[in-house]
């Protein structure tokens, strides 16, 4: 009896032990966890995956939400989508202008470990073209100026959401920063001296980067590009074209160029893409391709065409 009893204290006390050591193990593991995890961060389309990739660079996970051959006009997210966004520590996307679906989202996901940041916060939007007199523009990202603004509201809401990690975010954000003033530079230089200062172009994309340079942006449709033009817009732009000595139509890379190639036609000039950047496919950025080298195509067209 005495042993039987012995035996079993032994062992209660063994199934103890381990039960413990397991615990402690277990709080080691989550300890781990906790301090070497990374920061889950969703970003809705390029600019903000791009800008929020040159913040943390490989101390966070950065996704892609919008894929880089749909118009983020047009995009919705799908319940996938939704819990990728559910998952998150931080979700950045541009202006509710833009995104017009976050708002909804914000309420129905569980908001305790999760913070929506929204770049264009703290800038003043204009309005839209005279079509959308109350609609604003969320096209900020395409003002080198106007993208530095925005870096820096991401980089703040990073170092919020892990601030071991200041010094590091900081510094790769002031590098960033940097050469998107240096881009900015090299825009001002540029156009300062052009012939005309008229740009057509198919969608009013360009308001925030015409305004910046001292240029005149004359957009075919309004703020979405799937809006067609009436033939008594199209008849006054042919007029304002032939005025203006205009050669160049622009479109954008996501849209079909039809609109931009029926004005061209009438008034006997050519079309070409100007960058919106809001899709950039695994193979462009394969190609070293990104914000800056697109921004300084889009920088050589505009100038080609105002000194033609």
């Amino acid at each position: 009896m005495f042993q039987k009893h012995n035996l079993l204290t032994v062992f209660v006390l063994f199934a103890i032990f381990i039960l413990i050591s397991g615990c402690a193990n277990e709080q080691k593991n989550s300890n781990k966890t906790n301090n070497n995890k990374k920061l889950e961060i969703v970003t809705t389309f390029y600019p903000m995956y791009e800008f929020t990739k040159n913040i943390v660079q490989d101390k966070a996970n950065v996704k892609l939400l919008v894929p880089s051959n749909i118009e983020p006009h047009d995009w919705e997210p799908s319940p996938k989508d939704v819990g990728s966004i559910q998952q998150a520590d931080l979700m950045i996307y541009n202006s509710t202008y833009l995104e017009t679906w976050v708002p909804s989202i914000e309420k129905s996901v569980n908001r305790d470990h999760l913070s929506f940041v929204e770049a264009s916060s703290g800038i003043d939007l204009m309005e839209g073209t005279e079509h959308h007199k109350h609609e604003m523009d969320p096209h900020v990202w395409l003002s080198p100026v106007l993208a530095q603004q925005e870096v820096k509201t991401i980089t703040n809401a990073v170092i919020k959401a892990d601030p071991k990690n200041k010094t590091y975010y900081q510094k790769n954000s002031d590098e960033y920063v940097a050469k998107l003033a240096q881009l900015d530079n090299n825009y001002r230089t540029a156009l300062n001296n052009v012939k005309r200062r008229e740009l057509i172009t198919q969608h009013a994309a360009f308001g925030y980067l015409t305004k910046e340079y001292g240029i005149k942006q004359v957009p075919i449709a309004g703020l979405s590009p799937s809006q067609e033009p009436s033939p008594a817009k199209l008849g006054e732009l042919k007029e304002f074209a032939l005025k203006h000595k205009v050669k160049t139509i622009f479109f954008e890379e996501l849209t079909s160029p039809k609109v931009a190639e029926t004005l061209a036609t009438e008034i006997g000039a050519k079309t070409e893409v100007l960058h919106t950047l809001e899709g950039l496919s695994k193979n462009e950025q394969e190609q070293g391709l990104n914000y800056i080298t697109i921004m300084h195509q889009n920088l050589e067209a505009i100038k080609k065409s105002l000194d033609e």
